[in-house]
């Protein structure tokens, strides 16, 4: 049986106490569909702010195990890639100043039911320091799933955000910036595409990835002499031109290559 709102507001109240106070995590779930990478992201109730996904840690748990938990709940997937990649402890990193932080804690004290609002407001209201996680999921395979103080949670192109909360924005930033700079160490393609897909699949997943156009003779004689590919059957799309074949990644070698970084110069 579902739970009623309120019921999640009463949990989410009974369970300050066992949560580890001014330390949370963000969570930058990133998906790839129709040559763009897309974030997970939270709406607010009531209120035109979205979010990265995130959370409090239980002080049973270590910061991986509770990332994790966070991604499950908003994904409904238990095993994908996932990555701590920076802290965020700026001094002023909340900017309470800010009159749409302000109305967005305000709207949130007045829309619940809380049995101790002050309390609530306080451990709110204190100075935060999160630990910013990236995933790299299919999306296709992905239920996105809102939070309590949520209307909705989907999927928005990193060419068209809307308006995110705190220093989300400088969050989503860095991740992006991360990705970038250890695409030669993150599985990106065996995360982020289907399981069979073609060469040009792959090139247009590292383009997107680089902003930037790479040289389709080049790529594709560097991918396949890193050897961690798997040829297959030529994909049939009943036009003129020549079918590609399919290929997928030979997973162990993919991952051991890893390990040193695939060697791939873009």
């Amino acid at each position: 049986m579902a739970l009623r709102s309120e019921d999640h507001v009463h949990q989410f109240e009974a369970h300050l106490n066992d949560v580890i106070p001014g330390h949370s995590i963000d969570c930058v779930i990133l998906g790839y569909h129709d040559n763009e990478l897309k974030v997970l992201l939270l709406r607010r109730k009531g209120q035109d702010l979205w979010s990265l996904p995130g959370g409090f840690i239980r002080k049973s748990e270590d910061l991986d195990t509770a990332a994790t938990r966070i991604l499950e709940e908003r994904t409904g997937l238990g095993s994908i890639f996932l990555q701590q990649f920076y802290t965020f402890g700026g001094q002023d990193r909340r900017s309470v100043s800010s009159k749409s932080e302000i109305a967005m804690l305000n709207n949130m004290l007045k829309q619940y039911p809380f049995k101790e609002p002050d309390k609530v407001s306080a451990f709110l209201r204190d100075r935060f320091i999160t630990t910013g996680y990236f995933a790299l999921v299919q999306l296709n395979k992905v239920s996105p799933q809102p939070d309590f103080m949520s209307s909705q949670c989907e999927w928005k192109s990193l060419k068209a955000l809307p308006e995110l909360i705190l220093d989300h924005s400088h969050i989503l930033q860095k991740a992006i910036a991360h990705v970038q700079t250890q695409l030669n160490y993150l599985p990106i393609g065996l995360s982020l595409l289907s399981k069979k897909f073609t060469m040009q699949d792959l090139q247009n997943l590292y383009e997107v990835l680089l902003n930037r156009s790479l040289d389709r003779g080049n790529f594709q004689r560097k991918m396949l002499a890193l050897n961690i590919l798997k040829r297959h059957e030529k994909q049939l799309t009943g036009k003129a031109h020549k079918a590609p074949y399919l290929y997928s990644f030979d997973v162990p070698r993919y991952n051991e290559k890893l390990k040193k970084g695939i060697g791939f110069s873009f």
